[in-house]
């Protein structure tokens, strides 16, 4: 009987199982994506996450979408800012993978902002209305 190589056990134990370094979180939250390309957006829509991760998102789309382009996202995140505001993470990315409907982008920027607020959440009669930001507002992330 021959004993394994060093390197063998090695390789083996290395490539083996899931090797990203960012713990994934799978959480189903609505999301409005833009396609971009030169500063332009090409397309837009909408789907749902399947996990996330603080490098990369996977999300099922309503359609097909090319892989190597850039995508930005609006996720409605599950919590609200002070209890009244809704918010949403915005992210930009380049898809990495695709297939069928399902899309995985590797994270280059995000950051939180609120949302429109909803009837029922809004300040009492004579109160100072809110400032609140909607989707997409602002600045478009710049991908290099």
């Amino acid at each position: 009987m021959t004993a394994t190589p060093a390197w063998e056990l090695k390789m083996s134990n290395t490539i083996g199982g899931d090797r990203r370094s960012d713990k994934r979180y799978s959480l189903r939250l609505d999301v409005r994506w833009k396609l971009i390309r030169r500063r332009k957006v090409l397309e837009s829509g909408q789907g749902t996450t399947i996990d996330l991760s603080s490098g990369g998102i996977l999300l099922e789309a309503d359609r097909p979408l090319p892989n190597g382009l850039n995508l930005e996202l609006a996720i409605a995140w599950p919590v609200m800012l002070r209890n009244t505001a809704p918010l949403q993470l915005v992210a930009a990315g380049r898809i990495t993978r695709v297939n069928g409907n399902r899309v995985a982008i590797r994270m280059v920027q995000h950051d939180f902002r609120t949302g429109t607020i909803q009837a029922d959440r809004r300040q009492p009669p004579g109160a100072p209305a809110n400032k609140i930001v909607p989707f997409f507002s602002g600045r478009t992330p710049r991908i290099v």
